[in-house]
């Protein structure tokens, strides 16, 4: 069998970069896929399947356990519709950003269901074509390059879609955030997979211990 071509090396957006893709984004058709992944790390099988009925902008707040807004991550786009193990089946709060640009996602698609008149395809999609049909990776590349073009500092073609969810990774590893915490985020079956999938991403130093110990026993300790 033929072993074909390694795959190219992923990378992650600094946040410096990551700042310049949410203004540069702005007003793109991308503009809250590219919101959404980064500041959630899902995945883009994911984000393709997503549906309204699985996303809940308003929350629960009169419930007697209230929930703030938030959006199930149960399905993608893989056969059967199944996310790619059960752990990735989450639900999720997202950030107010998030919120916010899913909302005028959900305006601007009504407008797009307007102008499109009896040619729209209802799939229930927060993410679809100008006409209401699913996209593919294919689509969703080539419109989230589109969407990075003339951004300083980002060369488009240099990126995909997958990798604003290694940003996501490192963007809280960066933060301190614990692994065990990130691996549940992004929905993986434990540490260990988040660790081989995200090494380059995760911080490589653990400073948990040389924190605590130098606020025990001192950070500057007289040397003879």
């Amino acid at each position: 069998m033929p072993q074909g071509q390694a795959g190219r090396p992923s990378k992650a957006l600094t946040f410096t970069q990551a700042e310049a893709v949410l203004k540069g984004a702005e007003g793109t058709a991308m503009y809250a896929y590219i919101v959404l992944a980064l500041l959630t790390g899902a995945r883009t099988e994911e984000l393709r399947a997503l549906t309204w009925d699985h996303v809940f902008l308003k929350g629960q707040p009169d419930a007697d356990l209230p929930q703030p807004p938030h959006i199930a991550v149960w399905r993608s786009v893989r056969r059967g519709g199944d996310t790619k193990t059960r752990k990735s089946r989450r639900t999720l709060a997202p950030p107010a950003r998030c919120v916010e640009a899913l909302w005028q996602q959900f305006e601007d698609q009504g407008w797009d269901r307007l102008a499109a008149g009896d040619k729209w395809e209802e799939h229930g999609l927060v993410f679809s074509s100008a006409v209401g049909k699913p996209l593919d990776a294919a689509n969703v590349r080539r419109a989230f390059r589109q969407a990075l073009k003339g951004i300083d500092g980002i060369d488009a073609d240099e990126w995909t879609p997958r990798e604003l969810r290694h940003s996501f990774v490192s963007l809280l590893s960066d933060r301190g955030v614990p692994l065990e915490v990130i691996s549940r985020l992004v929905g993986h079956s434990g540490t260990a997979v988040t660790e081989e999938v995200y090494r380059k991403q995760i911080r490589p130093v653990i400073q948990t211990g040389a924190v605590v110990m130098d606020g025990i026993f001192g950070a500057d300790p007289q040397r003879p």
